[in-house]
């Protein structure tokens, strides 16, 4: 267990260091996902206008809820195993003993460390213009949202590493990724809270994944309720569960293919 530790921690501080010295381009990739502050202005204004059941404070803790969501989530590990695949440098990766899983893990996560000081003065920054919707969350609700969080980064990145290995039978492994993104988009509660929804999408929406990989993180951390939470997390497991089938199915047969066309 103490050299598997270790390793870990060479990779993770690795890449870390990797992304340290490209900070302003991340620091301009987190910029990048600022969406969420302009969803928030549209149904802080309509909460104001439509009486809905969540007022301007509440849209306003729950769209920074999901920034941060995003932030800590946001996964692109299908692009890099495409290029990888594709240019052969998955070839040098399959000569050492660890499996490349771990080491676009590794990338992903050294990133998050390397993001997380502007994306916490970013947050002030917020507060300082929104004081209204300052608030102090419980330390259950904190402790629920980052496993929550940390869950639906798990899921994310396997669901994308699964749609990763069909590069091996095509270059344009991501196409499928943009499939999927249209349905993240509306189902996952990023354009707007779940309970907004008609009744029928939202039960639908219930039993895919979207919904756990940014409504209820974001609803933990912004102080809101999650019905039926222990099932949410079972949800989670079983997506994830299921990608993971499919993404070691996919690379079994992958690599036999990519061996044979010569790697």
């Amino acid at each position: 267990m103490l050299l598997i530790w270790r390793k870990i921690r060479t990779l993770v501080g690795v890449n870390y260091a990797v992304m340290l010295e490209y900070r302003a381009e991340l620091y301009l990739w987190a910029l990048a996902g600022i969406m969420p502050f302009f969803l928030m202005g549209l149904w802080m204004q309509a909460g104001r206008d439509a009486h809905l059941t969540r007022d301007p404070a509440s849209f306003a803790r729950y769209f920074l809820a999901v920034f941060l969501v995003r932030q800590f989530t946001i996964v692109w590990v299908v692009w890099e195993v495409e290029n990888d695949v594709v240019q052969g440098r998955l070839s040098p990766m399959l000569l050492q003993p660890m499996d490349p899983f771990w080491r676009y893990l590794a990338g992903h996560v050294g990133e998050r460390f390397a993001r997380t000081p502007f994306i916490l003065a970013l947050t002030v920054l917020f507060f300082l213009i929104y004081p209204q919707a300052r608030f102090v969350p419980a330390a259950s609700a904190l402790l629920l949202g980052a496993a929550a969080m940390l869950a639906a980064f798990a899921l994310r990145f396997v669901m994308q590493y699964a749609f990763g290995m069909l590069a091996f039978w095509t270059e344009r492994a991501n196409a499928i990724e943009d499939l999927f993104f249209m349905l993240y988009l509306f189902l996952s509660g990023f354009l707007a809270p779940l309970e907004l929804f008609p009744a029928a999408v939202r039960d639908f929406a219930l039993w895919t994944p979207f919904p756990y990989m940014v409504y209820v993180p974001a609803q933990l951390l912004s102080g809101g309720d999650v019905p039926n939470l222990g099932r949410a997390f079972l949800i989670m497991a079983v997506w994830t569960g299921i990608f993971l089938l499919i993404y070691r199915a996919l690379w079994r047969r992958g690599l036999r293919r990519y061996s044979a066309m010569g790697a």
